[in-house]
Formats: structure tokens, sequence, C-alpha cells
């Protein structure tokens, strides 16, 4: 006879989580390191109580908004190569809501995190309940749906025997290297509080092996036969590399064939930035290096990329005559992006294979190439000294140079975490990426304020690293309150926050499309109705240690040099604050190397959108559909 144990809902689904392991490469590791919770009538009886219940085996944590618990859970699974997460729980209402946008986050960059929204009754004898929304035509439908096309698994648990089957493939889609995100179990509050005979199998330690697929072999012979027959070969190295742990395997598939690797947002670090073969960030963020060499490419081998438009520079980049795509990636629905010849694998045993094959060959492109494209990163890394050089120590740094003053003083163990604003571009042309982990920028969704948030989930993940946040004032008026709660757990992040009174990246992209920098400044209104007056009396450093955390000012780059060095040493939350120049007034990044398409007005009166629409033709004259 199976033994049974009575449990509430809530009660079960704890015990079994904790129970939960992952495995790779002979690794295990718990997948649930912790919940993220914050209390309301629709979870704090249910999941509230079980998480006291069962405290020895599920750390929890408190939060201050519900997104920005996902990005901390997101910030650790990705830290821990997407093996272990944490999970969230919310009331219902306004606390389900707030999680879709960390689940569309999670689930547009393949990270792991499970979402435990309250829910209203499962019997309805309450209806309709406080927060609770009433469809007229749909009596099963509540605020949780909202959260469906964002989750690459939903269930609502309805029943408490409906909790096994649901929990099981839970699991399954949070390991599963190809279909992992954001996964929703919706718990109606009733639900979540009554009471079950469970089986104890239930309860069993689980340990979820995370896949390596090998190539089918005749896919792996027609990349090689392509790799081969290339003449100007590039890779493009992806998130997968990092998710894969393929690090290793790209740096010697790149030293055999001598192939150049340019990097995606996601991608970056996948070769330290001074590897012979790394050649930068490429697209409309890249380098002029890795886009030179993308337009000139007969062959594209992409490793573990989305391809999205700031990569391929909205189909204007790869224009050689023929260019032709190879995809290795582990997810089919990405292997046959650009009409590319797919090599559907995990990144670190299909390029082991790849590595493998061509050295029985003994393939390598030609030194001519290769010593082009070494000359031209050379010459790139002078472009990054000149943007990164402060000649004058007392003055207002650009951002640039705040960016060259952190370069200076780090080393590979600190992690550098960034989303959203004008920083993106600067740190993917310029940041000189040290370690495999050191470069943390959430780009698939390019969420403003991801940062704070993430750093807590990494330092959690990582303790002995530091752990930097950049933060433009955009991004920290959108969500600085998880700082309290770095505070509260005594986690020592860092953070570098940069004011330059406005939307800097919106600023400037609004100007280029002949929006005229409307609405992007934080400033007073002019007479004329526009934001154009005195810059807002705003102290945003003041704000953080209001806060809790300890606060350096910087006016100047000597003063930056300094409070970076004390913040770095710190074991307390630290805010280095800096107001920076504009690229108007001082030299900053280069330029966009290649085009971004966002759509120009096609018929305006005022001259700037008029001429913006010229130049926005021409581009579009460029698009290419690889068929």
């Amino acid at each position: 006879m199976t033994s049974t144990t009575r449990l509430t809902v809530a009660q079960a689904l704890v015990r079994f989580l904790a129970a939960q392991y992952t495995e790779r490469d002979g690794v295990r590791q718990r997948l649930i390191g912790a919940t993220w919770g914050i209390f309301g009538h629709g979870n704090v009886a249910g999941l509230g109580q079980a998480l006291i219940e069962y405290g020895d085996d599920m750390p929890y944590h408190q939060g201050r908004n519900e997104q920005s618990m996902v990005h901390a859970a997101i910030g650790y699974a990705r830290q821990s190569n997407r093996l272990s997460t944490h999970a969230v729980t919310t009331s219902i209402g306004p606390g389900a809501t707030n999680l879709v946008t960390g689940a569309a986050l999670a689930t547009i960059n393949h990270l792991p995190v499970l979402l435990l929204p309250g829910d209203t009754f499962a019997t309805r004898v309450a209806d309709p309940v406080l927060q609770q929304l009433e469809v007229p035509h749909a009596g099963d439908i509540s605020v949780n749906d909202s959260l469906r096309p964002v989750s690459r698994y939903f269930d609502r648990v309805t029943r408490p025997e409906a909790l096994i089957p649901a929990a099981l493939q839970a699991m399954r889609v949070l390991t599963d290297p190809v279909e992992t995100g954001a996964v929703t179990l919706a718990l109606p509050q009733d639900v979540q509080a009554e009471a079950y005979d469970w089986p104890e199998e239930f309860f069993a330690e689980r340990t979820w092996v995370v896949r390596r697929p090998g190539a089918d072999p005749t896919e792996l012979a027609e990349a090689v036969t392509a790799i081969r027959s290339a003449r100007r070969p590039l890779i493009i190295a992806g998130g997968g590399v990092h998710h894969s742990r393929a690090e290793e395997a790209l740096a010697e598939f790149a030293q055999t064939t001598g192939i150049p690797v340019a990097s995606t947002q996601a991608g970056k670090g996948s070769l330290r930035w001074d590897h012979p073969q790394d050649v930068g960030g490429v697209g409309h963020t890249g380098t002029a290096t890795a886009n030179e060499l993308a337009r000139q490419a007969d062959l594209v081998i992409g490793v573990g990329t989305r391809y999205t438009d700031f990569t391929t520079a909205s189909h204007t980049l790869f224009s050689g005559d023929g260019v032709r795509f190879l995809n290795l990636n582990i997810a089919p629905f990405d292997g046959h992006k650009l009409a590319g010849q797919p090599l559907v694998a995990d990144a670190s045993s299909g390029l082991a294979e790849l590595t493998a094959a061509l050295r029985m060959h003994d393939h390598r492109v030609t030194e001519s190439y290769a010593d082009e494209y070494r000359l031209d990163k050379d010459r790139w890394e002078y472009r990054v000294d000149a943007a990164y050089e402060a000649d004058e120590p007392d003055v207002r740094p650009t951002q640039p140079q705040v960016l060259g003053a952190l370069d200076a003083l780090v080393d590979e163990s600190d992690v550098i975490i960034n989303a959203a604003g004008s920083l993106p571009g600067d740190l993917h042309k310029l940041w000189r990426a040290r370690s495999r982990d050191q470069y943390h920028l959430e780009y698939g969704y390019s969420c403003m304020g991801y940062e704070i948030p993430a750093a807590i989930g990494v330092k959690m993940a990582a303790p002995e690293r530091n752990v930097w946040a950049l933060v433009g004032d955009g991004t920290y008026l959108m969500m600085p309150t998880e700082i309290v709660t770095a505070v509260q757990e005594g986690v020592a992040i860092k953070m570098v926050l940069i004011q330059n009174h406005g939307y800097a990246s919106i600023g400037g992209l609004s100007e280029s499309v002949g929006g005229e920098r409307f609405g992007t400044a934080y400033r007073y209104r002019s007479e004329d109705g526009t934001y154009t007056g005195a810059p807002l009396p705003v102290d945003l450093a003041a704000n953080a240690a209001s806060l809790g955390m300890r606060v350096l000012r910087a006016k100047t780059v000597s003063d930056l040099r300094e409070a970076l060095a004390q913040a770095r040493a710190a074991d307390t939350p630290t805010c280095v604050y800096v107001e920076t120049e504009t690229a108007d007034t001082v030299s900053g990044a280069p330029p966009a190397q290649a085009w971004w398409d966002v759509p120009v007005a096609e018929t305006a009166t005022r001259p700037s959108a008029v001429k913006a629409r010229e130049l926005y033709d021409r581009h579009v004259s460029t698009r290419r559909r690889h068929l």
C-alpha cells in the first residue's frame, strides 16, 4: 500500500520544489534555490504559511516589487548557467499582473523562472473576490491568463491532485534547454489551503538531467563541407554559448580554424577581448571590425544566436554576394533562421564535433584573412582607448570615460550588469570582457529596471564576486526599490548611477528619425509647452541614500576613479553617483557602425522628419531577404 502524507497544496508544492535537482556534466545542484514573495490575501494563508512550515527546506526572500523579484530570480538563473533558479509567489490582482514584464524577459532570453501567482477561488463561492477580473463571456478567466503568452508553460491548479502532473511538467520545461523560460502555475487561493493525502513518492528527490545532444551525422558532414568551402567565414557567438558553457569549445574551434568570432550582446565574453580571434560586438551596436567582416562574409556561422534585428542590422548587414548561413543551435526554430543550414545540437557538443572533423582535414582560413581582421581589430582598440582616455582629470566625465575608469579597475572576477538606455551601445562597442560571465547584458527584452534586482540575484548566486549594476537615471527612476532588499539582505552590490537628465538613448534615436528629442529630457516645461526648460532638481543620490545605500558622489574624473575603488572594496551595498557630459559637448563612443530599422514618418512637414525619411529610404533599399 502506498504511504501518504496529508498536507495542503501549498505545503506539498514547497516540499516538492525543495527536492528537485539538475545535473549536467556530472555536476548536481538544486533546481529551485529559494522563493521570493510579496504576500496578500491570494497567497498569505497558502504559500506564505507553507514557507513558514518548511523554512528549513526552502529559503525565502522578501521583495518590494513583483516585477523586480522576477528580475532577481532571472539574474540568479543566468549566473547559475540556467541550472538553478528561484520561484516567485504573489497575491492575486496587481501582484500577479506585475509578473508579466519579468515573465516576458525570461522567456525571450530563454532563462528559467518559476512563477506562482495566487488566483481567485476555484470553487467560486466568493465571486467576485477583491481584485478579481470579471469576464462576462468566460467564467474561467482571471488576470493570470495574461501570463499565458509570455510563459513557456502555464497551468491553473484547480484541484489538489492536479498539482502532481502540473508540477512535474513545470520542472520538465524549466530544465529543457530548448523550451526553458517563464513557467507559471496559477494557484487559486482556496486550493492552496486545501488538504490532500499525497503519495510519498511525490516528495522523493528527482534529478533532471540537462541534455547535451550531439549533431546529426548528415548535418555535421554538410556543415564541414560548408566551412571548408568558405573563403571569408565569420562566427556569430550568441547567448547559447554561455548557456551551454561552450566558451572553451568555441575558443578551441576558433584557434583550430582561425575563423574570427563576433558576438551579440548576449554572447559577448564568449572569448576574452584579447583572444586573437575575437573581433568584438556585431550589429547596430557592434564594432567597425566585426561589421565590416559581416558585410564581406561568404559564410556566417551562428552559434546559439536568435539573429535579432540588432544583430542583423535589420537585415542589411550580411550583404556579401552568395552569403550563406550555418546555424549551430540546440533549438531547431533558431537553426533554420535566415534560410540557414541547420546544425541542431548543444553548442559545446556541436563545436567539439566540428573541431574534430575539421582537424582531420587540417582546415584553416588563409593567413591573409587572419592578418586582415587582426589589423582591423588593432585599429578598433585605438578607438576604444581614445573614447576611454581622460586627459583632464578635473572635469566632468563622458559616459565612455566612466566605463574607462571602471575598465581600468576591474579584473576577471567582476560582473557588469546592464539592460537599457545608451549604455548597451557603449558597452557592446567598448567593454573589454575578461571572463566568460563578466558581461551580463539583458538585451533580448532591454528592460529598464532590470539592473538593480538582477545584480542582487547574481550576487546571491556568486557571493564571492564584485557585481556592478550600471544604471542610467531613466532606468533608476523606473525601479530603485530593490535597493531596500539589498540593504536588508546584506547583499553588497555596487551601483554606478549615471545622471544625464533624461532618456539619452531614445533622445538620440528621436533626433535621428525626425522626432527632435520630443519628450526625452527631464526638464521643466518652457513657455512654449515643451520640456526644454531647466533640468529638474532631482537628487537621485539622495534618493539612493534614503533607501539605505552608501552613496559616493563623483564630480570629476579623479573623483570617479577614487569612488569606484572605494565601492569595489566595500562590503555593503554602495552607489557611485556621477553626472556625465553629453555627446554634444565632449567626444563619446564611436557612432553606430550599422543601421537599425525604426520606421520614419512617410509624410511630414517638419524639415527634420523629411530629411530623416530620405535617409531611411536609402537604408531600406539595402535590406536583403535571405531565402
